[in-house]
């Protein structure tokens, strides 16, 4: 808007100037637009507000448009995206042998090691080369998988897996899992798709989910059912 379209609204009542604005049209600026008026921390304070609205607006125009299936849908992943962001900081809280113990318990509960006993005794058993701990890959102990768990904050690089892949060669290893609260380079999860061990990594993020599947460190609350109708119960036969 040139000076004189706004003088023009300002006189016929369609905009009251500030002072800020009588500041500026003082020193009679060839035009005033958007890149101009950035400046000002007022203006980038109204736009961040309007921008806030319309995502605001944009966001319940989509939620009328979801059923009520797809609404409840929507809910339960932002609870689920929420929970697993504050069990990752707790984990991240918590003690080198606190996580070990932890890393176990999310093993067993999903099939491996056989008993919490039986695997309890095998964290930290090793501590050598690398190796944290040996769990049994299934209640038989016909195989078993070495682990590694780093509660870092700093992302694994490709020297510390390619130091736990050297740990499992040097037992004859072919199986291991890496599990850490931080997360891994691109060139660790390249390098592990090259060799012939077979590492699982997983990063902290991998962890909290996998901690919400199987009901460690957390408690159910409540509990929805959703149905539909039986078509088949109605046919007449």
């Amino acid at each position: 808007m040139s000076k004189a379209a706004l003088l023009e609204a300002t006189r016929r009542g369609h905009f009251r100037i500030t002072q800020r604005g009588r500041e500026v049209l003082s020193k009679n600026p060839s035009k005033i637009n958007v890149k101009f008026l950035e400046q000002f921390p007022e203006f980038v304070e109204f736009r961040a507000k309007h921008r806030e609205r319309e995502e605001t607006t944009e966001t319940a125009e989509k939620e009328t448009l979801q059923t009520p299936g797809e609404l409840l849908e929507t809910a339960y992943q932002k609870l689920r995206e929420d929970l697993s962001a504050e069990l990752l900081k707790f984990v991240r809280e918590c003690s080198p042998s606190f996580f070990e113990r932890l890393v176990i318990d999310v093993l067993v509960k999903m099939g491996y090691g056989g008993s919490r006993k039986e695997a309890g005794r095998a964290i930290g058993r090793s501590g050598d080369e690398g190796i944290d701990g040996i769990i049994n890959e299934d209640r038989l102990g016909l195989d078993v998988i070495y682990i590694q768990a780093k509660r870092w904050q700093a992302t694994i690089g490709r020297p510390e897996i390619q130091k736990f892949a050297g740990a499992l060669q040097g037992h004859r290893a072919k199986k291991g899992i890496f599990i850490t609260t931080s997360d891994f380079s691109r060139e660790a999860g390249e390098y592990v798709a090259k060799i012939d061990s077979k590492i699982v990594l997983i990063d902290g993020e991998q962890l909290a989910q996998l901690m919400i599947d199987h009901n460690v460190g957390v408690a159910l609350v409540t509990s929805y059912e959703t149905k539909n109708i039986d078509s088949d119960y109605f046919i007449e036969g």
